[in-house]
């Protein structure tokens, strides 16, 4: 569930379409070519540049791992190129197989709970049949309603996001962040220990000393939070793109499986 961009062929540069804002320099269509997308190959012809150039946007996309397994598991190893005709079908199954994949992310983050015991049996059967969706082939597999699957996944990892984040609230009121509007609120070195930060608006946030351990960040948006010298260890459903659109530094705590952001100073 992490991406292996050399295995798979550019998707995330074709399939979707993006429109000319903060994040992206440009509009591109769906199902076109990012002009940026090497003609040998399929990779990105600026990189390193990225930020500068005006495609912030495409540094803090992932895609769980869904380009690789499209592309030599799905249509075994026939590309867009070579092959045109598989193209429209190649991209209609991607995104499918993008929110199978983040799901297979957020389900295998909380079979890992250890207070989440009580829901093991049903978490392992959430991630069988996601697999198994994750395998039908290319037609069927457009055709999945992932959007149906998600709203019966989701009741489940709400219920383990509370057995781990209960025993971390015991004695101690939180206020109600869950889809709240944080947009450049201060919230330095502030005890959010077991907090819901599910669908919050965080963008630009002082989070600067925080402690995160036991918060649910899931779909919290963190584009240019400051999360220097912020506890991020025990964190509940982080991914790493939105570390990637956050702000931290050499002093910011990470859980061990993530990456510190090549643009944070002081990266170690």
């Amino acid at each position: 569930m992490r991406a292996d961009c050399g295995s798979c062929f550019g998707l995330c540069c074709v399939a979707p379409a993006f429109a000319r804002s903060a994040d992206f320099a440009i509009d591109k269509p769906a199902g076109h070519a990012c002009p940026n997308l090497r003609t040998e190959g399929f990779g990105c012809g600026i990189h390193g540049d990225l930020r500068r150039r005006g495609f912030a946007g495409c540094t803090v996309y992932d895609c769980f791992g869904a380009g690789q397994q499209v592309a030599q598991v799905t249509f075994q190893g026939r590309d867009w190129r070579q092959d045109p005709a598989s193209a429209p079908l190649m991209f209609a199954v991607f995104p499918v197989m993008r929110h199978l994949h983040e799901l297979l992310w957020y389900l295998t983050q909380a079979r890992d709970l250890p207070a989440a015991a009580p829901l093991h049996a049903r978490l392992d059967d959430a991630v069988a049949v996601t697999r198994r969706l994750t395998g039908l082939p290319a037609a069927d597999l457009a055709a999945v309603d992932a959007d149906a699957h998600r709203a019966e996944v989701v009741p489940l990892l709400r219920e383990a996001s509370e057995l781990a984040r209960a025993a971390l609230r015991v004695g101690r009121k939180r206020p109600p962040y869950q889809g709240r509007h944080l947009v450049g609120k201060d919230l330095r070195r502030t005890d959010l220990r077991g907090a819901d930060l599910r669908g919050a608006s965080a963008v630009g946030a002082d989070l600067r000393g925080a402690d995160l351990t036991g918060a649910d960040v899931t779909g919290a948006d963190l584009r240019g939070a400051d999360l220097r010298g912020a506890d991020l260890r025990g964190t509940l459903f982080l991914v790493q793109s939105q570390l990637d659109a956050a702000r931290g530094d050499g002093t910011t705590r990470l859980p061990r499986s993530f990456s510190r952001p090549a643009h944070w100073p002081g990266r170690r």
